[in-house]
């Protein structure tokens, strides 16, 4: 082949690589701290978000899950490895995987679930109509829908007194939130015990849970977190077994044995989340991108566990629930 036969068939199969490199999937990549059956639910709801908008998996994008098991450590190495990789837009389920990505990662976009403007976590974003740096997503009310559920522990328990805050003592903000937690059942007359977990131990989860128990704890608040979420089974069904009446923010609660959970719809966040990773493919600037306010909430009660609490629940706590889980 002469010269000039080879430079043109080396220029075609550059054209060519070139073509495939520009249609390859964008690379999406889910970084959460607790665990992939904590999560399934919302990636499922994102995956369905993401197909109502045109997307096909394989096609259009990938979606890399990196799931750390409540180990911040191991949250860190996945990232490590996953950073030498092209990532178009991570995805995160809160403010700890989202700030850990700003400390790792220089450019890439992040879009978070769970983000709201107070509890330390302005540090994330500029404002909620203008985030301004790599930070956008969907806002939920956190703790500020702390004296809701204090108040439906209320009416299921008109003699309740004693309240244990259940949250992870490892990070700063959920730190925080207990504290507002704790608080808020102060403001309500409640006595209050603020329970801080430093790890995913089923042990200690236990002695902390029958600790409290035994110091006449009554009913448990659920602070939304990558460690309670990756305990998200035993901490429902330990406290069953002892009899403490829990709240959470998050249905997976309920559907595990807890008394009930409300807050935002996870499906709904992560639906939504879908249309800024759109966004964001198509060449949008997340700092650009206004944080969205939740909207939709659920009320769900296990009607089972209040039967073993020794519980009536009120007939009109029945209409107000989203669901009842008989």
């Amino acid at each position: 082949m002469s010269g000039r036969r080879q430079f043109l068939a080396g220029a075609a199969g550059l054209v060519v690589a070139t073509r495939l490199s520009a249609q390859a999937p964008a690379r999406v990549c889910y970084l959460a701290l607790a665990t992939r059956e904590s999560d399934v639910g919302g990636v499922d709801a994102f995956r369905a978000g993401l197909r109502s908008l045109g997307h096909v998996e394989g096609k259009s994008y990938t979606l890399v899950e990196l799931y750390a098991d409540g180990q911040y450590a191991r949250a860190e190495d996945l990232l490590r490895q996953q950073v030498a990789r092209s990532v178009q837009v991570f995805l995160t389920p809160g403010p700890a995987a989202a700030r850990l990505l700003l400390r790792l990662t220089k450019e890439v976009p992040i879009v978070s679930v769970g983000l709201h403007p107070r509890g330390g976590q302005t540090d994330l974003f500029a404002s909620l109509a203008k985030p301004g740096g790599r930070v956008t997503g969907v806002s939920n009310y956190g703790e500020e829908l702390a004296s809701k559920r204090v108040q439906l522990l209320k009416e299921l328990m008109p003699q309740l007194a004693s309240v244990g805050v259940l949250h992870n003592a490892t990070d700063q903000v959920y730190r925080r939130w207990g504290e507002e937690t704790e608080g808020e059942l102060r403001a309500q007359g409640l006595a209050a015990r603020r329970l801080g977990l430093t790890s995913t131990s089923l042990d200690a989860l236990m002695q902390t849970m029958r600790d409290a128990r035994g110091a006449g704890v009554q009913a448990l608040v659920i602070v939304r977190d990558f460690l309670t979420s990756a305990l998200h089974r035993p901490i429902s069904r330990i406290s069953r077994d002892l009899r403490l009446a829990t709240v959470a923010e998050e249905r997976r609660y309920p559907a595990a044995g807890a008394l009930l959970s409300y807050g935002v719809s996870d499906s709904d966040q992560f639906g939504r989340a879908a249309g800024y990773v759109d966004r964001i493919l198509k060449g949008a600037q997340p700092g650009e991108l206004p944080i969205e306010q939740a909207s939709r909430f659920e009320l769900v009660v296990n009607a089972a566990t209040a039967q073993a609490l020794g519980l009536r629940i009120p007939s009109s706590l029945r209409l107000r629930a989203d669901e009842v889980i008989e």
